[in-house]
């Protein structure tokens, strides 16, 4: 038990440091570079925010000295969190806040601290309070990471699979702007939910290894 703690405590800091690089990719270099279409771009930005920042920066948090949770357990309410990211998520996804985030800096930065933080919430409350107080926190945490990985799959499919795009943009220089589109779609339906769902998975599989004689 000792050896474990001692292992995740080496760990913590290159999990952080991983999921700063991350956004650091995605807001600075070498995303922006890229030159991707424009809808499949600002995806990929919101999803790797989300679904891989977050739970890298969150994982690298829990159960440090950092980490809020074990202060303040009862303000990271897992399922209340999924919701809040719900809400944000489908939001900045409406026609008119999509064109703000996609036209103006202070949209863009305004939604990408959105997704920031609403991510971090969940992801903190889903996994932070190092192990004894996510054990006791398993069902509300793989609730909201389940619910949260439903929702994300919902979106990608309407995203997908509509045959005309559902936003204001013109075609890119080697795809339409509707395969822009589902390509988008498709980057939140795979990655998106199944980060999610993995996340869910890997505290299912914690609690029962915990349950195990």
């Amino acid at each position: 038990m000792r050896a474990a703690a001692a292992t995740a405590a080496l760990g913590r800091p290159r999990t952080l440091a991983s999921g700063l690089a991350v956004l650091a990719a995605v807001w600075v270099w070498p995303l922006p570079a890229l030159g991707l279409p424009p809808f499949s771009a600002h995806m990929t930005m919101h999803v790797a925010v989300v679904a891989v920042a977050a739970p890298l920066v969150a994982a690298g948090l829990a159960g440090g000295r950092l980490d809020p949770v074990i202060r303040r357990p009862d303000a990271f309410p897992p399922i209340v969190a999924s919701m809040l990211e719900l809400v944000a998520v489908w939001s900045w996804h409406a026609p008119a806040l999509h064109h703000l985030a996609r036209h103006t800096t202070a949209g863009l930065v305004l939604e990408q601290a959105t997704f920031l933080l609403s991510g971090l919430f969940l992801w903190m409350s889903a996994l932070g309070g190092g192990r004894a107080l996510r054990r006791r926190r398993s069902t509300g945490g793989l609730t909201g990471l389940l619910l949260t990985s439903m929702h994300m799959t919902l979106l990608g499919a309407l995203l997908t699979l509509p045959g005309r795009p559902l936003y204001a943009h013109h075609d890119h220089a080697w795809l339409s702007a509707t395969h822009d589109q589902q390509l988008g779609g498709a980057i939140m339906l795979l990655v998106g939910g199944g980060a999610y769902l993995l996340g869910a998975l890997g505290l299912l599989r914690e609690s029962l290894a915990e349950e195990a004689p």
